[in-house]
């Protein structure tokens, strides 16, 4: 969203090529298959994973940069958002261009000569997921492409910019550079905790550009929220009290406060904001409903994303999340009807 022209709140017209600079440098192709739990322990137990996902790349469904594509969905404009990332130069590489293209979504990647582009195979077993990944050229991405006057052009047009806690593993003098650069233009800048063993194994990095500093919102799990509160030795499992403490951790911008958002799975979602901490429960849905949950946790954070742009409340930032959510574990993938019924 341009720095320069503010949301006209319901106007979505007012929105289009304002929500650029969306950067979340970690770029996987991925694919998606229905395996038995036999196959799926045999996979995991395999030292190389170059099999199965040489088998499951296959496969010709393949979803990309799935938080943008959610919030693209719900809002309905083509080029509203930007992507920043890291492929190879290979044909899974063209695909990934070509679906973010047809996605409406204005990528600009570093294209790796040595490293094939970074695949992820996404195993389903009764609705339910697992993932094998070979992140190759994704952990490949350098500063230097984000310094690149067209790419860093992006960040600077962007009002509202996030990144996955996964690149905390791939570049982090690259966050800190937009990091700065938002608390210092009064932009939003928004991460996630990504997963239990970035918040175990990558603790520096994070309190770098996470608790302490630059992050306005923060997303996850109640899982990587016991975590973030394990290695941090806040004797508390109790994810209301741990979506409080995170919010009030000191910042380097006093311009936002910190806002916390963790999902539940199918228990209410919990926000911590301006000290007080609120619940809202999700959509629920019958099992025999549930196709996949891949997707589910993107598909939260793009609905929200989608509202939060348009300067909503946190309660309908929610309720959009809650409800991108819900469509997109009833479907294969991260995928999505033509146009959202939300109102």
């Amino acid at each position: 969203m341009d720095q320069d022209e503010p949301a006209k709140g319901s106007n979505l017209r007012d929105l289009k090529g304002m929500m650029s600079g969306r950067a979340m440098p970690f770029s996987l192709r991925t694919s998606i298959c229905r395996c038995t739990m036999n196959w799926l322990a045999k996979a995991m137990l395999n030292t190389s994973l170059e099999e199965p996902l040489k088998t499951l790349s296959e496969l010709p469904k393949n979803e990309i940069i799935a938080i943008l594509i959610a919030s693209r969905w719900m809002l309905q404009i083509p080029g509203a958002t930007s992507y920043i990332g890291c492929i190879g130069k290979d044909k899974f590489g063209e695909e990934m261009k070509k679906n973010a293209q047809a996605a409406g979504i204005n990528a600009h990647y570093c294209e790796d000569e040595n490293a094939p582009t970074g695949t992820c195979a996404v195993c389903v077993v009764g609705g339910e997921r697992s993932l094998i990944a070979n992140l190759s050229a994704a952990n490949c991405y350098k500063s230097e492409h984000l310094k690149k006057p067209d790419n860093w052009a992006l960040v600077e047009k962007a009002k509202y910019i996030y990144i996955a806690g996964f690149f905390l593993t791939v570049s982090p003098d690259s966050i800190q550079l937009v990091a700065e650069h938002a608390a210092a233009n009064n932009k939003v800048f928004l991460m996630n905790l990504s997963a239990p063993f970035i918040c175990e194994f990558f603790r520096d990095a994070q309190e770098k550009a996470l608790p302490h500093r630059y992050v306005d919102y923060i997303f996850g799990n109640e899982t990587e929220a016991r975590t973030f509160a394990k290695v941090r030795g806040w004797e508390t499992e109790n994810v209301e009290e741990i979506a409080l403490k995170i919010s009030q951790l000191p910042k380097a911008s006093g311009t936002h406060k910190r806002i916390t958002v963790i999902t539940q799975g199918c228990d209410p979602v919990v926000v911590a904001d301006d000290g007080k901490v609120k619940t809202f429960p999700v959509i629920l849905l019958p099992k025999e409903k549930l196709v996949d949950t891949n997707g589910a946790g993107d598909a939260f954070v793009g609905g929200f994303l989608s509202q939060l742009v348009q300067e909503k409340s946190i309660d309908e930032c929610v309720r959009a999340a809650c409800y991108a959510a819900n469509v997109v574990i009833q479907r294969s993938g991260c995928t999505y009807p033509e146009k959202p019924d939300f109102n």
